[in-house]
């Protein structure tokens, strides 16, 4: 290929040619990767069975390429009324004293008890020989003494049978003949009455991680999720109370909120600049907020619920894992695409500028698709080398 042209005979010479832009007004918005440097017109088929990756003008930015989008990401699920709340059943402080109350009136009792046996001679002889005393000779028992006994020792249970020992991060929720009596969450030694039931709640800070659950993105792939939760039991008298097993519904209601909100949203965007699984902050915050919501008619505070593994399902691991390295490839073309395209207009454009070369449309395409093709190659070889 001449780099000079001669004048026509008999012509006047022209200008010194200004400086044009080689490919950045084409009419042509879509370029195959795969044929942009093939001499054939043929079709050619990836193996992948995915749609090609195309190159295209952005609008308003010139030359500029991108590489297509499949879509925007499916509307949110219209929010719909969490469980109801019992406004009847709230947790409120439940009777309660102090140990050392039923100590002195169970030890009361038991002395008093004493005393009345001593009295009447009913002490064992032996007793009487331990204690370094001689009882009273037996008298018999009437039955304003057995009255007496029997309301000492209905009192020496009733003090010493209330008595409990609070631990540091558990509560207990009192019922009466299937009545909410109130809930204790005071530690230490403390009397409460033995004529009510107790049931016992941890209420400390807690976490829990399911199961590897099923679910299946906006697309319908099906992934198996990990999700981390963080709470605590607010209410006792709900989580008692208002469902049969507070801890059994915290897990059903994590894998149904997991199940809506991996529905909204696609897993990868593969290349595409929208919304994904991804973005754990994200997806996080959504699946606090919901499964929060769902959760309080339970007495059951969440802090945070957060999916730790999101894999795809071994059924379709293989296939999504070569989807992600050809939208990987693609990109990577596309960025080596740019630069070239940019290396060749400058390339051309200072050969015109500075009067080096002197060329027809033909020369100027032949030209172009020599300089694109030497820059595509050392770039691809260079990165391959790498």
């Amino acid at each position: 290929m001449n780099t000079t042209t001669s004048e026509p005979e008999g012509g006047v010479p022209s200008d010194p040619p200004r400086r044009q832009m080689v490919i950045a007004s084409e009419t042509t918005t879509e370029i195959p990767v795969h044929l942009l440097f093939r001499d054939d017109s043929g079709p050619h088929v990836l193996p992948t069975g995915l749609r090609p990756a195309v190159i295209s003008r952005r609008q308003g930015t010139g030359e500029q390429p991108r590489v297509t989008g499949r879509g925007t990401p499916p509307a949110s699920a219209a929010k719909r009324p969490a469980p109801p709340v019992d406004p009847g059943l709230g947790e409120r402080p439940g009777p309660v004293l102090p140990g050392w109350t039923g100590l002195v009136a169970g030890g009361c009792s038991l002395a008093g008890i004493g005393a009345l046996l001593w009295g009447t001679g009913a002490v064992p002889g032996m007793v009487g020989r331990l204690l370094g005393v001689t009882p009273p000779p037996y008298q018999g028992i009437g039955i304003g003494v057995w009255c007496l006994l029997a309301l000492g020792v209905v009192l020496a249970l009733f003090g010493l049978g209330g008595l409990g020992l609070g631990r540091v991060g558990h509560a207990w929720v009192l019922t009466l003949c299937g009545d909410y009596r109130g809930t204790v969450r005071r530690t230490g030694l403390v009397w409460v009455s033995p004529l009510v039931l107790r049931q016992r709640i941890e209420v400390r800070l807690r976490h829990w991680r399911s199961e590897a659950m099923p679910v299946h993105d906006a697309e319908g792939t099906a992934l198996r999720v990990t999700v981390l939760v963080v709470w605590r039991v607010e209410d006792t008298a709900r989580a008692a109370l208002g469902v049969r097993s507070h801890e059994t519904y915290l897990a059903e209601q994590v894998e149904a909120v997991t199940a809506r909100i991996f529905s909204q949203l696609p897993a990868d965007g593969f290349g595409e600049a929208v919304p994904t699984l991804r973005d754990a902050e994200s997806v996080g915050a959504d699946l606090t907020r919901m499964l929060a919501a769902e959760c309080a008619p339970a007495g059951i505070e969440i802090f945070t619920a957060q999916p730790t593994v999101v894999d795809y399902a071994p059924e379709v691991a293989g296939a999504m894992h070569r989807r992600k390295v050809a939208a990987l490839d693609a990109r990577h073309r596309d960025s080596v695409l740019t630069s070239v395209v940019d290396a060749v207009d400058d390339t051309v454009g200072r050969l015109t500028d500075r009067g080096l070369v002197d060329l027809d449309d033909y020369e100027r395409k032949a030209l172009v698709k020599d300089l694109t093709i030497a820059f595509y190659t050392g770039r691809t070889g260079a990165a391959e080398g790498q």
